[in-house]
């Protein structure tokens, strides 16, 4: 059985983590779909589609699974969302997501769709991490060591920081002087 999940991975974390180990117990294959693979270079998005291709791909490397990871452009059509996202991996038979809107999508075009219990929620969460990120605080060991090499290898501390900087001056205007 093939078993489908997706997530931005800003960046992929031990809460993403987790959930890929659960899901490695009931798949023979799992494809990790890297969601809105076309964003980057932004507070919410700083990681390109091939950076997070490989966050995923080395931190999975070692689970007993085969493992295929797909980029999924985001497509703003909630009602042929599915359909998108069949037509840019491998079929599978069972999505696995805890959102609400993924959840329903998958449902209504009659995809199974399974649930996993969230993992420490409040400290794994990708704002929570990109936001410590900025302020270079503690981040490290919330993510496998093979996010924090590529993180370090692209300089992404510096980028989200530089992405999250404003020209802003702190008046409430709008002119330049």
């Amino acid at each position: 059985m093939r078993g489908f999940y997706i997530g931005r991975f800003q960046p992929y974390h031990d809460g993403h983590h987790r959930m890929v180990e659960e899901i490695a117990t009931e798949v023979d294959e799992l494809v990790l779909g890297i969601g809105s693979a076309g964003d980057s270079h932004s507070p919410r998005n700083p990681f390109t589609a091939g950076e997070r291709v490989m966050m995923v791909t080395k931190s999975v490397a070692d689970l007993d699974v085969t493992t295929y990871v797909v980029p999924i452009e985001d497509l703003d059509r909630n009602s042929v969302w599915v359909s998108h996202v069949q037509s840019m991996s491998p079929a599978f038979d069972v999505a696995y997501s805890n959102n609400p809107l993924v959840i329903q999508l998958f449902s209504e075009a009659g995809v199974e769709v399974r649930q996993s219990p969230m993992f420490n929620r409040d400290v794994l969460e990708g704002a929570e991490l990109r936001a410590r990120m900025i302020r270079d605080a503690d981040w490290r060991h919330l993510v496998p060591d093979p996010v924090v090499d590529v993180v370090e290898e692209i300089d992404g501390i510096e980028r989200i920081q530089r992405v999250s900087d404003t020209d802003a001056n702190g008046d409430d205007t709008d002119d330049p002087e």
